[in-house]
């Protein structure tokens, strides 16, 4: 049975086999994940159409392929009893050829591929670290033959006081080692993420502006509800979905802010799709939440968690990273303090959130401590000029201050 690349999301030309999780030899069922595919959006799982042995592996981690491409071949049998006869060691075909040229033992050998299966990157660092450790103990010994040598020294005689001191070339050449380093390829995500970013500062004008926003009535807010909106709704209430609903707002009240360009024309949304920037180990992805403004609170708070969750673990739909009008950044949960955000095209601007610090701040004539946090518009100033993002960005911090005004959309 042919196991074969199945059909790409619209716009996706090909993609990396991110990594093998079964090895040849072993036992899959059926609808049991096989491999990972990294496209420049999201990771595909291809599962097993039927239970058997994967009995070869065409394509290696690493490798590009298209759509209907052969990856490998499994054995039309559903017996488990067969996978016990079979005991292959986790590595493919190529590893194994590559293992028996060197005359290398694959048990002295630390696996990095999933559930340690050996990759050729394994076996070549192997080989390096061996031929590095073998030409440092040779230049060494020729290093301290030499300058025994040349100060007339027995080569096992030991040094007392009486003895030349060693010049500093001659001591570096004792203390020489390898510098290590790491070459990896980039995954497909992280050149796309490139690519667009480059493309924004190159194809827009991009100008920050900047604000601060007293979080303090949100915070009470957040103590005096949280017990019952999390018994009733089953999620915590967080800082997010006031932030959506803030922008939403804000966004009905100076519509360019909402637009985008497009050719020599302008793009108005009737509609208020904001995007989410989540951070992952393959890169920054930006999963969309449509129409907040029909949303509840508790809604956009189930669909931020579960974007996050999902995002980190490589299961978002290409669907759900399509379009957007709006976006949000939150760099406070990494800690920054401020920060300028960078358009997420072809959207016309971006709000970057921080970090929240208690700072004293003059509030009716008196000094007093509040939470506070630093706002970041990045705007696109063909479209929206100054005093439109300045304005927008003061709406946001009058709504996200009187939170009771937004409830009831004022």
């Amino acid at each position: 049975m042919e196991i074969r690349v199945p059909q790409l999301p619209e716009s996706v030309a090909d993609a990396v086999v991110a990594s093998w999780l079964k090895k040849e030899g072993e036992f899959v069922k059926a609808e049991e994940p096989l491999l990972e595919l990294e496209t420049d959006k999201v990771v595909l799982e291809v599962t097993s159409p039927a239970s058997g042995i994967l009995t070869k592996v065409i394509i290696e981690q690493g490798e590009t392929v298209i759509a209907e491409q052969l990856l490998a071949e499994l054995s039309d049998t559903d017996t488990v009893e067969q996978s016990d006869k079979i005991i292959e060691p986790p590595m493919s075909p190529s590893v194994r050829q590559s293992l028996a040229e060197h005359a290398l033992d694959y048990h002295n050998i630390e696996g990095s591929g999933k559930k340690g299966r050996i990759l050729k990157e394994d076996i070549n660092g192997h080989i390096d670290s061996t031929n590095v450790t073998v030409s440092t103990t040779s230049k060494q010994q020729t290093s301290n033959e030499q300058i025994s040598k040349n100060l007339d020294l027995p080569k096992k005689s030991k040094m007392n006081a009486t003895t030349p001191s060693i010049g500093s070339e001659e001591s570096a050449q004792l203390n020489t080692t390898e510098r290590p380093q790491k070459r990896v390829p980039m995954t497909r995500l992280r050149q796309r993420i490139a690519e667009r970013l480059v493309a924004a500062q190159q194809n827009a004008a991009i100008l920050t502006t900047f604000n601060e926003v007293d979080l303090g009535e949100i915070k009470r807010m957040r103590q005096e509800y949280q017990a019952r909106f999390q018994a009733k709704h089953g999620i915590k209430m967080g800082f997010m979905s006031f932030f959506a609903k803030a922008c939403t707002e804000a966004l009905k009240r100076f519509p360019e802010v909402n637009a985008r360009i497009s050719g020599d024309e302008i793009v108005y949304h009737g509609y208020y799709d904001i995007g989410m920037a989540v951070s992952t180990e393959r890169g920054l992805v930006v999963p969309i939440i449509k129409d907040v403004d029909q949303l509840s609170y508790a809604e956009i708070e189930m669909k931020i968690v579960d974007y996050a969750e999902r995002a980190r673990n490589n299961r978002l739909d290409i669907e759900e990273l399509k379009g957007g009008t709006f976006s949000i950044s939150n760099g406070g949960v990494f800690g920054s303090m401020l920060s300028t955000p960078i358009l997420n095209p072809p959207q016309s601007a971006i709000l970057g959130m921080h970090k929240i610090e208690d700072r004293p701040v003059v509030v009716n004539g008196e000094i007093v401590i509040r939470p506070m946090m630093y706002l970041a518009l990045s705007y696109d100033h063909r479209l929206i000029d100054g005093k439109t993002a300045v304005s927008f960005l003061i709406k946001i911090k009058e709504l996200l201050e009187d939170p009771a005004s937004l409830l009831l959309e004022l």
